[in-house]
């Protein structure tokens, strides 16, 4: 307990910055809050404080000490409101990103519901297309979709994502229905641009055993919602996943092709960085999302959201 005093001092003298208002904010003397100070860096051996009559700074060490200090009162504070009779209580801000097309339907719908169940949370969401460093960038979870890289991230499937060929009535009639992945190449197909994803290009069963085809085309994007308005004025195929043109499937507007030749799924995952703990609201937000993608009727609704 004193040890747990000392932290909490610290972290209120260095955020005040001064022993006066970190005392008057406990309710104590100050020289109650000089004593645990002292006793802190007497135990560690460090300075962590330079402590002036105008002012007190931190020294290297209290920096860094400081922040694991800020962390670990969190995980405390997170940990009792987890298992208080009010119920989960997360706080905090909560940085999430997830690419452009998924995340405008399948995240940003969510986010109002979130913060309604936990209304101590403040959120960002950053839609990109790109890969986001999410250690560097500061991220606290990302929404991915498709294979993962190997990294030191930590990632969490949430759902099955199936992808398949796709094309306007008007486009097969004018060019014909393909039979055959290999049939592609005599097609006019819609793909990503090379600074895009799908580098491995697009994915088939083919004898029992996935290949990856790199079709071309006239023309390509490095925006998915545009091949997706390109398929359906009829310009070409498009490799596109399901939740993206369920809608168009439902209506005639588009047809699923070589769905004999169709790939296993690969996943929709949650990501984020190896932590020890994670804060009570990441933890929160990636329940919510496995709750909410593992029902499947909320992926059987998701033509009638259009």
């Amino acid at each position: 307990m004193a040890r747990l005093k000392q932290i909490e001092s610290f972290v209120s003298v260095a955020l005040k910055g001064s022993l006066t208002a970190a005392a008057h904010a406990e309710g104590v003397a100050p020289a109650v809050i000089g004593r645990r100070i002292d006793a802190l860096e007497e135990r560690l051996g460090v300075k962590l404080l330079v402590r002036t009559t105008r002012r007190i700074t931190l020294t290297h060490e209290g920096s860094a000490f400081l922040e694991d200090c800020q962390r670990i009162l969190a995980d405390i504070a997170n940990a009792e409101g987890s298992v208080s009779a009010g119920g989960v209580k997360a706080s905090g801000h909560l940085r999430i990103t997830a690419p452009g097309g998924f995340g405008r339907r399948h995240v940003a719908p969510l986010v109002p519901r979130f913060v309604e169940q936990h209304p101590e949370v403040s959120l960002s969401l950053n839609l990109s297309d790109r890969i986001v460093d999410i250690v560097n960038e500061g991220v606290d979870c990302a929404v991915r979709v498709g294979d993962l890289p190997d990294s030191s991230l930590v990632s969490v499937r949430l759902a099955d994502n199936r992808r398949l060929c796709v094309a306007s009535p008007a486009y097969l009639q004018r060019a014909g229905t393909p039979q055959h992945p290999a049939e592609l190449a005599q097609h006019e197909c819609l793909v990503l641009s090379s600074e895009s994803s799908q580098t491995r290009g697009w994915a088939f069963l083919v004898d029992g055993e996935v290949v990856h085809l790199r079709p071309r085309g006239r023309v390509d994007c490095s925006d998915g919602q545009v091949l997706h308005d390109w398929c359906v004025l009829g310009l070409g195929i498009a490799w596109r996943s399901t939740w993206e043109v369920e809608q168009e499937i439902a209506d005639g507007r588009l047809v699923a092709l070589l769905q004999a030749y169709a790939a296993p799924p690969n996943g929709i995952y949650a990501v984020f960085p190896q932590r020890k703990h994670l804060p009570l609201r990441v933890r929160l937000w990636i329940d919510f999302l496995k709750h909410t993608y593992g029902d499947p009727a909320y992926w059987q609704a998701g033509a009638d959201r259009g």
